[in-house]
């Protein structure tokens, strides 16, 4: 018989993008004149702690004391970390709710602000392991119950193995204690999470480091709401652009490599490309590049390379005149939704978002039957089409297909082998 999986998923920098405690104090010790300091040494601990260099249990007795907080304070708390969900976790809600029984949630934190901000991800209560606080008769909070093994250096080892969970469990988190499941043989595989922290000390010694749930629900052959993680999907940059000018890829999720990390392995991983006006490259660098899917040449950047070869490749290109601002949101549309109303070298097409779909682009050389191939494939494998756009120029046609997001993968395969196919992919 199969056996079940259990995800033991941490709290704190990891199901959201902050640290609670940290945030508490912010707020409880908001009128206090020696608050930095005080935030400085709340910090401190918990670096400590999720590092390994202090015992949970010390840093938690520490952090705890210097809060200064009360029952009013949580309450604001909560309001602040509702809004603090990690976007991956948050985009993948329905995971959650499709696997209740075997989501668990395991945290040095504290019940009062965990379960009401995991309630709407359909956590069951049962399912949330964290300390509780002990308050006094004015709501102030004087201390933990120090009897709960999470209070405790090595909690999280003591709980699971308490639990006795029978069949394959695997860990999610970023700290210390999160690698100490792994390191005692009671989960299967523990996959550090850097979407919001990065520890070296944890991530050199994790089975995976997972951007994003998204990476984790990819790797593990689970059902997400976008077809492929988006820090898998790398942005070369060549020549000179400003760091403030990139964020929007960050933001984005994208992997950003600059022009002095960049050797040919990245170059073949690339799925964008942008070129500073400085910047200059040859067109066998672009044909190695198999991958590549946009390229961004803003301002008055220099195009040594016929526009009918990137045509030929399945490249669509923006930029030439745009600023580098508008170039880079044109190549993110591109990405996300497959808009190319502003290439240069495609034909019109605006898209809305993918909203409950998987998105289908199919580039192809503008020849007779090519369509109708991609039609005969989808139909031979019963799949129902939501909506459908073509639109092509005098080399090649741009195919835009909406389909149900329950299909068989090995029609991605197919589709990139039906004749006059240049390029194809899915969309998240």
């Amino acid at each position: 018989m199969k056996q079940k999986n259990y995800y033991i998923i941490d709290f704190d920098s990891t199901f959201t993008q902050v640290e609670a405690l940290d945030e508490l104090a912010r707020i409880s010790l908001k009128d206090n004149p020696k608050r930095e300091a005080v935030y400085e040494q709340i910090e401190g601990f918990t670096n400590q702690a999720m590092n390994g260099s202090m015992s949970f249990s010390d840093s938690l007795a520490a952090r705890v004391k210097l809060l200064e907080a009360d029952k009013t304070h949580l309450k604001k708390l909560v309001t602040h970390l509702k809004k603090k969900v990690s976007k991956s976790f948050s985009r993948n809600a329905a995971f959650f709710k499709k696997h209740a029984d075997e989501v668990l949630i395991v945290s040095g934190g504290f019940k009062e602000f965990i379960t009401p901000v995991v309630k709407k991800f359909h956590i069951k209560k049962e399912n949330i392991y964290a300390n509780t606080f002990v308050f006094n008769a004015d709501g102030k909070i004087i201390g933990y119950d120090a009897t709960n093994p999470l209070s405790k250096e090595g909690g999280k080892v003591i709980l699971i193995r308490d639990l006795n969970l029978q069949g394959n469990l695997y860990g999610i988190g970023d700290g210390y204690s999160d690698f100490q499941l792994r390191e005692s043989g009671l989960i299967k595989k523990f996959f550090a999470y850097t979407e919001n922290i990065s520890r070296k000390s944890v991530t050199a010694k994790a089975d995976h480091v997972t951007p994003s749930f998204d990476e984790f629900l990819y790797l593990n052959k689970l059902p997400g709401a976008i077809s492929y993680p988006k820090n898998r999907i790398h942005c070369v940059v060549i020549g000179s652009v400003s760091s403030k000018e990139l964020q929007p890829f960050l933001d984005e999720g994208f992997t950003v490599h600059l022009e002095k990390e960049i050797d040919e392995k990245i170059f073949r991983q690339a799925s964008m490309l942008l070129l500073a006006p400085d910047a200059i490259i040859d067109a066998q660098k672009i044909k190695k590049a198999a991958r590549l899917k946009t390229i961004g040449l803003p301002g008055k950047a220099k195009n040594i390379i016929p526009t009918s070869l990137y045509t030929e490749l399945g490249i669509v290109v923006f930029g030439n005149g745009k600023t580098t601002a508008q170039t880079i949101q044109r190549m993110i549309d591109f990405i996300n939704k497959g808009s190319i109303s502003d290439s240069y070298n495609f034909p019109k097409l605006q898209l809305p978002e993918v909203k409950s779909t998987h998105r289908i682009i199919h580039i192809h050389k503008n020849l007779p039957g090519a369509i109708a191939g991609v039609n005969l494939l989808l139909a031979q494998h019963q799949i129902n089409i939501r909506s459908q756009f073509l639109m092509t120029n005098e080399l090649a046609g741009y195919a835009i297909i909406d389909i149900d997001k329950d299909y068989d993968r090995q029609l991605l395969k197919e589709l990139k082998k039906t004749e006059h196919t240049i390029k194809t992919r899915v969309l998240y």
